[in-house]
């Protein structure tokens, strides 16, 4: 892979961390504990409250996995190991990396 396909890779990754960030600032709120209300209609109201919240905090534990993903392939990058299968050495095919970035294995060595 040539510098510049590093260049355009680091970018892109650099994009979806700022993507990432700007979604869990947005999503804080959502993951705030519950107050009950005693103005709205109820249990059902209150239901709704709860899984709004559990549904936020699944959102924020994917975009922390996410996250995680891609500042080990920076670190990649970084190390000149980015592109190359973490197990068995063989170069990780361009398509697959614009698909999944952070992917740190080729398709052999992921499905096995």
């Amino acid at each position: 892979m040539n510098e510049t396909q590093l260049e355009d890779f680091e970018a892109r990754i650099h994009a979806r961390l700022d993507e990432l960030a700007e979604h869990s600032a947005l999503g804080t709120e959502a993951q705030a504990v519950v107050e009950l209300d005693q103005q709205a209609v109820g249990r059902l109201s209150r239901m709704d409250a709860l899984q709004n919240q559990a549904m936020a905090k699944a959102q924020q534990a994917n975009r922390d996995i996410e996250t995680r993903r891609l500042l080990v392939a920076l670190t990649r990058i970084k190390d000149g190991e980015f592109g190359y299968c973490e197990d068995c050495g063989e170069e990780i095919p361009e398509g697959r990396l614009n698909l999944d970035p952070a992917a740190s294995k080729c398709v052999s060595c992921a499905s096995g």
